[in-house]
Parts: structure tokens; C-alpha cells; sequence
């Protein structure tokens, strides 16, 4: 999980800020009370999500209601470690017990295989679904719209590019550049 996600912000077409919260937040609140063609539209880049912030009081209070809130509770929150309940059969609680130092440090070990294992294609399909999303809100009504997301599930970027070549600048680049080099 990315610790400091970054944001895109448009109003209409045109890409207003790009960055993380600490550089999004003013000037998204500047831009908001500035829009004359409707709201402006916020996405987690990492994700492609559309995203809301309550921009009210100064730019300051508007952070601060927008940064997560400090985690409290089970585990160890210096460390990053967070205590969640997870429910496993009887036969996978009696595996687990029998792993050297103990059943969280088996599951950690068995989620780092699996993360180290499948990281290309994990990243891969998660880029073309933030860009997927992204597209759906920003160009769904944009010319050929059908035919370029056909592209970009196929993961074919030449006909993905040719087929948005017409489209406003920033949406078009911030949409391949959620692709990154991943297609």
C-alpha cells in the first residue's frame, strides 16, 4: 500500500495540480472556488478513483479533515504492524501453530511470496484498472471511447494511443501515464 498516494485534479479537461495531499489540497481549494465550468473532479492516481475532499474553513483545516487519521489499537502502529481479525478453517489454524515463530510471521512470510511471485502482473492489471476508471469518468463520452477501452483491456498501447489521439491533452496523458510502462 502506497504511505503517500498521490492525487489528479481536473476541472473540465484541463489538469489543474497533480501531487500529494500537502500540494493538492490548496490549490484544489483555490481552483474550486475558481471553477465556472462545473466542479472539479479529484483521482487517486494509484487507484484511478474519483475522490471528494471537504475543502471548507482555510487550506489548512482542509488538510488536516483529509490526511488519515492516526491508527490506534492492536498491534504495533510504530512499526506499521496493524491488528486485523481474519477467520481460517481449523485445519489452517493447526498448520499455522506449527510454523516456526508463530502463526502472524508464517502469514507475513506466505503474503511476501505471494507479493514477490505475481509483482509484474499484479502492477500491470492494476494500472489498467486506475486507467480504466479514470477513462470511464473523465471520457466516457469522448469519441471513440468504446474502441480505446477494448484497447486498453487487451493491453494494446499502439492502438490505445492511436485511438485517443484526438482527446484533450491532459486527460489523454494523465490516462497513459497511469499506464506508466506497464502496457
Amino acid at each position: 500500500m502506497n504511505e503517500n498516494p498521490t492525487y489528479s485534479a481536473f476541472a473540465g479537461q484541463a489538469m489543474v495540480v497533480s501531487g500529494p495531499l500537502s500540494q493538492l489540497i490548496p490549490a484544489l481549494k483555490s481552483a474550486s472556488e475558481q471553477a465556472e465550468d462545473g466542479p472539479v473532479l479529484v483521482f487517486e492516481d494509484r487507484t484511478g478513483r474519483q475522490v471528494d475532499f471537504d475543502l471548507r474553513g482555510s487550506p489548512e483545516e482542509a488538510l488536516a479533515r483529509a490526511l488519515p487519521p492516526p491508527r490506534t489499537g492492536p498491534g504495533r502502529p510504530r512499526l506499521g504492524v496493524v491488528g486485523r481479525e481474519i477467520s481460517l478453517m481449523p485445519r489452517h489454524w493447526e498448520w499455522l501453530e506449527e510454523q516456526p515463530n508463530g502463526a502472524s510471521a508464517a502469514l507475513r512470510r506466505l503474503v511476501d511470496q505471494a507479493r514477490s511471485q505475481d509483482q509484474t502482473a499484479n502492477r500491470v492489471r492494476l494500472a489498467v484498472e486506475a486507467a480504466g476508471r479514470f477513462m470511464s469518468a473523465m471520457a466516457g463520452n469522448f469519441a471513440g471511447y468504446e474502441e480505446a477501452t477494448r484497447a486498453l483491456y487487451a493491453r494494446d498501447r499502439s492502438r490505445l494511443e492511436a485511438l485517443t489521439a484526438e482527446w484533450p491533452r491532459d486527460v489523454r496523458r494523465h490516462m497513459l501515464q497511469l499506464l506508466s510502462d506497464c502496457i
